[in-house]
């Protein structure tokens, strides 16, 4: 799992709590920091899936490259 998944997900939920209170506070400008915050945490998170991804699919192509080597003339 990539480290941007990680810190996406803690600063999504960071953001959500914040959003949160802001709601019950009616602190419209604390509503607003934590929506921010969610949303720059979810894009990191799609960072690290992506990345994760990329990862994937190179790991892949190595696992198949491996297994399939010309064969020498004896």
């Amino acid at each position: 799992m990539d480290k941007d998944r990680i810190k996406g997900k803690a600063q999504d939920i960071k953001g959500r709590a914040k959003r949160q209170v802001g709601e019950w506070t009616g602190d419209e400008e604390l509503q607003a920091e934590g929506t921010a915050e969610q949303a720059g945490g979810k894009v990191q998170n799609i960072a690290g899936k992506v990345k994760d991804a990329v990862r994937n699919v190179k790991d892949d192509i190595k696992r198949s490259t491996r297994g399939s080597k010309p064969k020498r003339a004896a």
